[in-house]
């Protein structure tokens, strides 16, 4: 059984995808919804990239204080990197990267971030099946290797690996990370096409325990989670 967490509360919390699926650069804002700025000379300007990727970053307000993490980092190694230069984010404010799972499309970004930043020792929040190699087979046959980062490339680079297979405080109490999140309900039904390499070959691997999501305190509303796109979250 797992102790009991308690967050210290923030009093704002913003989330921006860095990247997404698809993109659609007409979008008008909303009330809860702001859109990247659309400039008059918008064809001469460098663009957002969508990818099968996913990435976002989690923006923390506290007594005046403003904190950043960034949650999975895309598939395309400069993706990332890129996508926050045309916000007008700067990667050196990120204060530590959270992996929601091991799957190429959430953490292909890391090089381009290390490119970046250089060594500087940031915290890499992950599972540790998150190092399993795996594959994705379509009932046609056709499958895809879904590689995990390169232990070796992230401890040449100097991240600051956290592995963890229970849940991890970030940013002085204010972000948890959850951890293995235990299925307890048959709404998730797992994700039948994918294998494992083990020992023995390949094996099925239905559930992605290592997927997990960053949970922050708002005050007056109450708890705020974000997952990755792969699942979804009983609350």
């Amino acid at each position: 059984m797992t102790d009991r967490v308690t967050l210290e509360p923030v009093d704002a919390a913003d989330v921006t995808i860095v990247v997404d699926n698809s993109i659609d650069l007409l979008l008008t804002n909303e009330r809860i919804a702001q859109r990247a700025p659309l400039h008059p000379n918008w064809s001469e300007r460098e663009q957002l990239i969508a990818e099968h990727g996913y990435s976002l970053l989690l923006t923390i307000q506290s007594n005046g204080r403003t904190e950043s993490i960034l949650y999975d980092a895309g598939l395309g190694r400069h993706t990332v990197a890129h996508n926050l230069d045309v916000l007008g984010l700067n990667v050196r404010d990120i204060r530590a990267v959270v992996l929601s799972h091991g799957h190429a499309d959430h953490h292909g970004g890391l090089e381009g971030l290390y490119d970046r930043v250089g060594r500087r020792a940031m915290p890499l929040v992950l599972h540790p099946d998150a190092w399993h190699e795996r594959r994705v087979v379509f009932p046609t046959g056709v499958e895809i290797r879904m590689p995990p980062p390169s232990h070796n490339d992230l401890d040449r680079e100097g991240w600051d690996i956290i592995e963890e297979r229970g849940p991890s405080i970030l940013l002085e109490n204010k972000v948890l990370v959850t951890g293995q999140v235990d299925r307890v309900t048959d709404f998730e039904k797992g994700f039948p096409l994918q294998h494992v390499h083990t020992d023995h070959g390949w094996e099925p691997d239905t559930w992605i325990w290592d997927d997990q999501a960053v949970v922050c305190h708002v005050k007056g509303k109450g708890l705020v989670a974000r997952l990755s796109q792969s699942r979804s979250l009983s609350c």
